[in-house]
């Protein structure tokens, strides 16, 4: 059986050159304009809807969620999750 995992600390047991680039890697990706569009939304939805407090706005299904369904496609794995374009206006920074 797993270890529980602690609150607060680390969740994988890296090496610090490990760490340092995986910090790289998921500071590169959030800050895509894709996911950044997403960001956006969802806390829009979450402005107009308070009380989904605790609930992640899923972008596929279009609607509010448990963050434990919200993950991995449903069940279905993210491999098979493809490079779909969900329907979000991407916003370009001048």
């Amino acid at each position: 059986m797993a270890k529980p995992k602690k609150s607060g600390g680390p969740k994988q047991k890296l090496s610090a050159k490990a760490s340092a680039a995986k910090k790289l890697r998921d500071k590169k990706m959030a800050m895509t304009p894709l996911r950044r569009a997403k960001k956006a939304d969802s806390q829009k939805k979450h402005r107009q809807n308070p009380s989904m407090k605790g609930k992640d706005y899923d972008h596929k299904d279009k609607k509010f969620k448990s963050v434990k369904a919200n993950r991995g496609n449903d069940g279905k794995g993210t491999k098979k999750e493809g490079k779909r374009r969900f329907s979000i206006k991407i916003m370009k920074t001048t």
